[in-house]
């Protein structure tokens, strides 16, 4: 089913190059092999240099592709400019924002904002306004990994990064749900770039390894059957490599947003004030992460 779906809804990326953040974790390692396998160069964002170094090695021997390693920490905001300032002296014809981190010890960047919401958002945002002109240059495309955890609570505008919230699947929710709305937002009258919104429902990664460890030993073969394993998981990405979404729109899992093959539907989670407001908030963030540099 898959080799068909693949035959069907994707096509050569030779002579492309893409730009994967969290390139070495179960979904963007499984998104980069198909990349890969599509003759796409790759160049891999990535925290950890060994894992990207092996990786690279990798994806040279295995699909005879060109594979660059960028090493970028998105809690750490000097990594992301000096990252950001490398990705502007290439041509880059897709940027993919993967990487993710949900429940991780809590503290305040630098930026004055919460990890979480640095990671998940204020970080990968600044990454695509800033890397808007190069990605024109080339009528570019940029992909974001959404969650079905954005619907868990609205957004407070006096709590902007949930600081001072606990629960770590709303302090995720949050951080994915300014991502999403606030692209949509951005992306509103952008002529020469577009934007696919994905989501891979539920699936096996370290993501999800979030439990204590005895519980999730009980758990994790559970869930190994129950949910969708990466390499079916990683279609929706793909997917939002070839399909840009229109305004309000985004990709996931046909049933239920947890299984079966992508389907793009309507994005209704949040009224137009609401919308409205994060884009506002949203540039704000930018603003304030500009006048750090």
């Amino acid at each position: 089913m898959t080799q068909r779906w693949l035959e069907q809804n994707t096509s050569s990326l030779k002579g492309k190059t893409v730009a994967v953040t969290g390139s070495t974790g179960g979904l963007g390692k499984e998104l980069c092999r198909y990349l890969a396998r599509l003759g796409a160069s790759l160049l891999l964002l990535d925290r950890n240099r060994d894992k990207s170094l092996a990786f690279r090695e990798e994806l040279q021997m295995t699909y005879g592709v060109n594979a660059t390693c960028i090493q970028v920490d998105l809690e750490d905001f000097s990594s992301v400019l000096r990252c950001t300032e490398r990705l502007k002296s290439i041509p880059v014809d897709v940027f993919i924002h993967n990487a993710g981190a949900y429940s991780i010890p809590r503290r305040i960047c630098e930026t004055g904002y919460d990890n979480v919401f640095q990671i998940n958002f204020a970080s990968p945002y600044y990454m695509i306004n800033e890397l808007l002109p190069t990605l024109r240059d080339h009528r570019g495309h940029v992909v974001v990994v959404g969650s079905i955890a954005h619907s868990y609570s609205e957004t407070d505008p006096n709590d902007i990064d949930f600081h001072t919230r606990t629960a770590a699947s709303k302090v995720y929710g949050n951080a994915k749900r300014y991502l999403m709305y606030a692209l949509h937002e951005r992306f509103r009258n952008e002529t020469d770039v577009t934007l696919s919104v994905v989501h891979p429902g539920i699936t096996f990664t370290n993501i999800t390894a979030h439990y204590p460890p005895l519980i999730f030993a009980v758990i994790k073969h559970p869930m190994k059957l129950i949910f969708m394993k990466p390499q079916k998981a990683a279609l929706s990405l793909l997917r939002g490599v070839f399909e840009p979404c229109q305004y309000g729109e985004w990709i996931g899992p046909r049933w239920f947003h947890v299984w079966g093959l992508p389907q793009k539907r309507a994005l209704r989670s949040a009224s137009a004030n609401e919308r409205c407001r994060i884009g506002q908030y949203a540039d704000a963030v930018y603003q304030h992460l500009r006048s750090l540099v």
